[in-house]
């Protein structure tokens, strides 16, 4: 991933915030909406896209667009830089390769130790009922 040719192609759009604030609410749009293609991407290989359009199918639009919003702040500006953060690292977790699980199978001494504490609940539990006389 070119970290560079990414950040170049995301497109902000400045929407107006809901919820309280009274009149600043009606006239500044500090809410920050960026869209960003992923299938028209340069900065991305073809296997980074596939894997990217494979682990993000629930977030993307009918058009293949991933958009993210923000509107945790009075100011554009922030909400913009906050976004930009979010959306690289929603990329970098997304295009990590899971390691390859190796099945292993426990040692013989935790099979015992296993089986001896199973053995003493058993005890246990059973010195708890009544004497059959």
């Amino acid at each position: 991933m070119d970290k560079k040719i990414v950040l170049g192609e995301l497109k902000f759009q400045a929407a107006r915030s809901s919820g309280p604030g009274g009149q600043h609410v009606n006239k500044v749009s500090s809410k920050v909406v960026l869209c960003f293609n992923i299938e028209a991407s340069g900065g991305l290989t073809t296997t980074e896209k596939e894997r990217l359009v494979k682990r993000l199918s629930g977030r993307l639009n009918k058009k293949g667009l991933l958009v993210l919003q923000c509107d945790e702040t009075r100011s554009q500006h922030k909400n913009k830089g906050i976004l930009t953060k979010r959306f690289l690292d929603i990329l970098q977790s997304n295009l990590k390769v899971p390691k390859k699980r190796r099945p292993t199978t426990p040692s013989k001494s935790a099979i015992e130790k296993r089986l001896q504490s199973k053995k003493i609940a058993s005890k246990k539990k059973a010195n708890r009922k009544p004497p059959d006389f």
